[in-house]
């Protein structure tokens, strides 16, 4: 039988997610958080005060790493959970001022990987990327 090669998508996303979380996870070591716990600053920056498990959702996380990376944000007093008004179950998680001292930092961290994954594209080919990898990513989403 003829030898077969093929290149696997999923084996470079593979890669590239190992390297960014070691890159991240070098990077944000003086605050004592990690990737996992990036993901939500992020989303927290963008939404404070969101239900827990509709930060969950967004992030496409289940329920019980996101529980895990709260508690991390929690102990490295980044965040804060309060029960929901409305929804005695429901927690909201709000940031404190310590995550908002730190956004500068953390974004920056953000771009400089960012920057490192695509300083050998073309502007035109970065957004070629970005719009792919939407695509890909709302599909993937919807399953």
């Amino acid at each position: 039988m003829e030898d077969l090669k093929c290149e696997n998508i999923a084996r470079y996303i593979s890669n590239i997610q190992r390297k960014c979380g070691t890159f991240f996870l070098k990077e944000l070591a003086y605050l004592g958080i990690g990737y996992g716990q990036f993901l939500f600053l992020m989303e927290l920056y963008n939404s404070d005060g969101i239900r827990q498990e509709d930060l969950s959702e967004i992030l496409n996380i289940d329920k019980g790493t996101t529980a895990r990376a709260i508690k991390k944000l929690e102990s490295e007093y980044f965040i804060v959970r309060n029960k929901d008004k409305e929804d005695k179950r429901a927690y909201r998680v709000y940031l404190t001022q310590k995550a908002l001292d730190k956004k500068k930092e953390i974004y920056e961290v953000a771009i400089k990987w960012e920057n490192n994954i695509t300083q050998n594209l073309t502007i035109e080919e970065k957004n070629i990327m970005l719009s792919l990898l939407k695509k890909v990513h709302i599909e993937e989403c919807k399953r």
